[in-house]
């Protein structure tokens, strides 16, 4: 009777260490990184390839074109503290490209000069906040906001003659799960990225509405 009493004690003292050792390791890891991938659905609908050619000009005309768009998407990275299982601090960055032929056409269509590589860039910069709702060993559920500024640029000068301009950018994710297995992660956010051009003109609106990443905790 002693000796399964003992041992049973002893299943009991094993099962609470471990079950203690899971739970601080998962505490003590509150150190995030995660690299993502997001949409430019905005940008393709905004810059896109004309649908039609002036014909009824004459050869005198000119019209400039911007054709043969190319986007990149939004590459970003970002990290977070974990103060809980259900809030955390961080920043992120979060760059996207657009690229483009500028193409001066005559009345008739006809290609009279073509400049490549025209582009434009756009990188943002943010602190932000994380709010984890249900909590799991194995998933997450999340949304988060974050607040910063938005650096945009390229070969096109705005109104006053420069390359850059820099603006707000706010980032509000509406609903986020994250997979997990020991250190690593995956994650899936909803929702969307919002910019001004220069304080003034808005320049993106609900971009990166999807984005994917995946990331360690340590």
């Amino acid at each position: 009777m002693k000796n399964k009493f003992f041992f049973l004690l002893l299943l009991c003292s094993i099962a609470v260490v471990g079950f203690a050792e899971n739970k601080w390791t998962h505490i003590t890891q509150r150190n995030e990184l995660r690299i993502g991938w997001g949409d430019q659905l905005f940008e393709s609908l905004i810059w896109h390839n004309p649908t039609s050619i002036i014909t009824t000009m004459p050869d005198s005309y000119q019209q400039v074109y911007k054709e043969n768009y190319s986007y990149n998407q939004h590459v970003w990275m970002e990290y977070q503290w974990r103060f809980t299982h259900w809030f955390s601090l961080g920043a992120m960055v979060d760059f996207s490209h657009v690229g483009w032929d500028e193409v001066t056409r005559n009345g008739k269509g006809a290609e009279l000069n073509r400049k490549e590589e025209q582009f434009f860039y756009n990188a943002v910069i943010m602190p932000t906040i994380r709010f984890t709702y249900f909590h799991h060993e194995n998933v997450n559920f999340y949304s988060g906001l974050g607040i910063g500024l938005d650096i945009n640029g390229g070969t096109e000068t705005n109104a006053f003659g420069n390359h850059t301009d820099v603006g707000a950018a706010i980032n509000l994710t509406v609903f986020g799960i994250s997979a997990n297995y020991q250190r690593w992660f995956w994650t899936v956010d909803c929702g969307g990225l919002y910019a001004l051009k220069n304080m003034n003109t808005i320049f993106l609106m609900s971009s990166r509405i999807v984005n994917v990443g995946m990331g360690v905790r340590f």
